[in-house]
């Protein structure tokens, strides 16, 4: 199983940058893991936000072709644990499936397009993060689940 994240625009704060790439890296040791950037929508101050949240799901949904599954990364997903996180994932694996897509939408979210096409949606918290914050937060909850599927010293409960 090929597993990719979907980001809406570059993450452009070195810090989070860093963080994001030590986590991909760990995550390949795993998994075959790409991350795919689609490129931000220019916005003028006109623009509805229904508008720019259309235009980028077009963009997400060429990258997913049937048969693949979509999990969006949406506050009103279904919260887990770690441990629970890691046993969807697990699923997922001996699913058979041939990719998993974890999808990351821009500042306003998913187009109506993109939430028919999902499979699942999953919180991270009932807080809100930045989708910048997001990317870094996904990927070391990824390499935890990882780490916990294989009984490595990683995680704690």
């Amino acid at each position: 199983m090929k597993t990719f994240l979907v980001m809406v625009g570059r993450t452009d704060v070195p810090w989070l940058y860093s963080g994001i790439d030590e986590y991909v890296k760990r995550i390949g040791r795993y998994i075959p893991f790409q991350t795919v950037v689609i490129q931000d929508i220019k916005r003028s101050k006109t623009t509805p936000e229904a508008v720019l949240k259309k235009e980028e799901g077009i963009q997400i949904l060429k990258k997913i072709a049937p048969g693949d599954v979509v999990v969006l990364l949406d506050e009103n997903g279904t919260n887990y644990s770690s441990r629970d996180f890691a046993g969807f994932l697990q699923k997922q694996m001996n699913s058979g499936i041939r990719n998993l897509f974890f999808i990351i939408g821009g500042a306003y979210g998913f187009s109506d397009e993109v939430y028919q096409r999902c499979d699942f949606k999953l919180s991270l918290s009932k807080m809100t993060f930045s989708h910048q914050m997001v990317r870094l937060i996904f990927t070391e909850q990824l390499y935890r689940a990882l780490s916990i599927i294989n009984n490595e010293p990683y995680h704690h409960d």
